[in-house]
């Protein structure tokens, strides 16, 4: 994995698949800051209120670098690619694909228990131009990432222990996935040392191997957010994502 730099948003990214990179990091002079909603806001609503906060802060839309959506339910695979070219194509109306890339980082989850009833944003980053030498401390977004390689003809096709839950079988979900957020840091040239928040995502018990995969590897270094969520496709059982951003706030819907 290597970066490619996308200078009009003030940040490099790791080139991933259509619907979104694989991480981003903010370049020199800038730093990221991460909005959250204090509720989830349907999407197109939600790109109105994004492009309201990042035009306020002083900044072009082609900064807008990471988003977290919440969705309805598990997404058949035929769904999610149908649902990814409506999301794609306010990023395109943005500026934001670079030669044919998606530069934006995306986690997108699916509440277990009072699910939006439309997919919405629950919090976005965007980059900033940094004030002071101190603020601009490096700064990272890893893209949320199921049980499954990414750009082969589907995922359900090459999940790891597929339709497994048991504690094993998610164990090595778990492995999988946490090897790839360190893939995904390691392009960035950050680790787990770096991350300022890691985020779970599984209707499924983590405990027993919670310590010895999680804690233990350094993933869990200021806690842990495990989110009661299942990933965005019907064939996928455990996502993670995580970051490194000095800058957080909460907005009202």
């Amino acid at each position: 994995m290597s970066t490619k730099d996308f200078s009009a948003g003030g940040y490099r990214y790791v080139p991933g698949v259509f619907q979104y990179s694989a991480g981003v990091a903010a370049l020199p002079g800038h730093v990221i800051e991460r909005v959250r909603f204090a509720r989830p806001v349907p999407l197109e609503a939600g790109f109105a209120r994004i492009a309201q906060i990042i035009r306020a802060a002083g900044r072009p839309l082609t900064a807008f670098c990471a988003c977290e959506l919440r969705s309805p339910a598990p997404f058949t695979e035929e769904g999610f690619k149908a649902f990814n070219a409506i999301y794609a194509g306010t990023l395109q109306d943005w500026g934001l694909f670079a030669g044919g890339d998606n530069p934006v980082a995306r986690s997108n989850v699916c509440p277990e228990i009072d699910p939006p009833a439309e997919p919405s944003f629950h919090a976005f980053s965007f980059v900033r131009t940094a004030d002071t030498a101190e603020d601009a401390a490096p700064s990272f977004v890893v893209a949320g990432s199921g049980e499954a390689p990414e750009g082969r003809d589907s995922y359900g096709g090459h999940a790891i222990a597929p339709g497994d839950c048991s504690p094993e079988g998610l164990r090595e979900k778990a492995r999988w996935v946490l090897g790839e957020m360190e893939r995904r840091m390691g392009a960035l040239d950050f680790t787990w040392a770096d991350t300022t928040g890691v985020q779970l995502y599984t209707v499924h018990d983590v405990h027993p191997f919670l310590g010895a995969e999680i804690v233990r590897r350094g993933a869990a270094r200021h806690g842990l957010t495990w989110h009661f969520n299942r990933p965005p496709l019907v064939s996928l059982d455990y996502e993670m994502d995580c970051r490194g951003v000095a800058r957080e706030r909460v907005v009202p819907a």
